[in-house]
This record gives C-alpha cells, structure tokens and sequence, in this order.
C-alpha cells in the first residue's frame, strides 16, 4: 500500500502564475513554485495571506481565476475536486469534516472514489463484484486506521472522536485512495502535544513510503522539524523559499510577520 519508487528532483507539484480574487481583494497573486516528489514543504505565513485560498484552487474547491497546475506533468487547474481527488492530490482541512454519525470505519471506507457498489445496477447484475470490492476496501480501511491508532475505535461513531483523533481520521481517509501528493491543512491546530507528535510521526513514516506532502502550518518548530523546502506568502504572494533556517531568518519575512519598523 505504500507509493511507487520515486525519481529524485522530479517535479510532482507545479504551480505556474496562479490567481484567484474575491471582489477587489487579490487573495492569491500569480503565485509560481514547485514541489518535488519525495519533498515534506512546508507553506507559513501571516493571517488572510492566502494559504487556504492557495491550498482550495490547487484541490479545485475553488476555481482559480487564472494560472495553471500540474501533478506529475498531467494539468489539474480546471478540474472538480473530485477528479483532482482522482488524479491523485487529496488534502485534509484545518477543522476536520468527518460523518460525524458514521462509523470512523465507514468513514475511511467511503473516501475511494468509484466503487461500483455505487452504482445501483450493480448490486443487483454483479453483486460477487461488488462485495469483494467492498472486502478490499474495509481491509485498505482497517489498515490505514491501524496505521493511525484508531483502529479500536473503528465501531464508534466518529463524533466521539477528539480533535486530534479527528485529524488522524482524515489522513486515514485520503491515504486509502493511495494519493500521490497530500496537502495538510494546519495540522497542529487545536491537537494537544502527544497527538502531535503521532500526526508527525505518520507524516515522517509515509513520506519514506513514498508520499510527498505540503504543509500549511502554524507552528514553527513543526515546520523546522519537518519541512524542506519551507515557502512563505504574504499578501497573497510567495516572498521566499528554502530551508527553514533561511526563510525565517530572511527580512521580508520578519518584515511580513511583524511589520516594518517605525
């Protein structure tokens, strides 16, 4: 279940002159990077500097106003989320959206996009299809929430889980379509310390698996512990990349979180 031999500094992720404006407000302003494949990068910055916008118009939860996307050479930007999903880029949210009255077992077991047990005809002319399909999915499930330390919760509705545990459920849920590229948003937020540490934990163990990840977070020795390269925008434009050290020790940053001196 883990992700095919990767080539060294090949390109997975490449963003060319993105846009994306609210009335007046250019909340993403021609924004051009790439991720490697096999990178852990990390995206920082200051409140409304359009991290979340960026990370909806990569994912196509928002339409882009102009530029283009690229996962492993194959163009995204126009695309549902559904088929971005498809396509192999899946993210998870800064607050977790999981069914909170389904079980955390089925809510890993929906994420795989087309089962045939969807399709209503299919129950009734291929019904030993669809019930080795569903076989395979709850094992992909099963494994992916043992991977995470859920697995003795997987009868329980997903309500009772924490917010931590909800962060664990979501990565459970994108890793079961075996994504090529993970986007988290904000990761750490609200999760106590010990959780922490097992959210950066999977991410460090699946990315030796195969699977490159970007990260917009918060907190900053996370970031230094984990990212490379580490990215940084303000006002809706990327300042600076490189490697913690360097971005955060660079003056547009310090300038883009605490302001030009008096």
């Amino acid at each position: 279940m883990s992700q095919s031999p990767i080539s060294p500094n090949q390109a997975l992720l490449r963003v060319e002159g993105l846009r994306k404006s609210f009335g007046g407000h250019q909340a993403v302003q021609n924004v051009s990077f790439e991720l490697q494949a096999g990178a852990i990068g990390g995206l920082i910055g200051p409140n409304g500097a359009g991290k979340t916008t960026l990370f909806n118009c990569l994912t196509g939860f928002l339409p882009a106003d102009g530029g283009k996307v690229w996962l492993d050479g194959v163009s995204i930007g126009e695309r549902s989320s559904s088929a971005v999903f498809a396509a192999g880029l899946a993210r998870t949210f800064q607050i977790p959206r999981p069914f909170p009255e389904m079980t955390v077992l089925d809510n890993v077991m929906v994420a795989p996009l087309g089962q045939i047990g969807e399709r209503f005809w299919t129950n009734w002319l291929q019904p030993g299809a669809v019930a080795a399909q569903e076989r395979q999915t709850r094992a992909a499930a099963r494994h992916w929430l043992d991977f995470v330390g859920l697995s003795k919760l997987e009868g329980q509705a997903a309500r009772i889980l924490s917010g931590g545990q909800r962060k664990l459920l979501e990565l459970a849920r994108v890793m079961v379509a075996s994504p090529k590229l993970v986007l988290l948003d904000e990761p750490g937020a609200g999760v106590n310390p010990a959780l922490l540490d097992q959210i950066v934990d999977k991410v460090r163990a699946l990315n030796a698996q195969g699977t490159t990840f970007f990260i917009i977070e918060h907190n900053m020795d996370l970031v230094a512990a984990l990212c490379q390269p580490v990215m940084v925008m303000a006002q809706g434009q990327l300042l600076v990349s490189g490697s913690a050290d360097a971005v955060l020790a660079d003056p547009r940053v310090v300038e883009a979180y605490l302001g030009s001196p008096a």
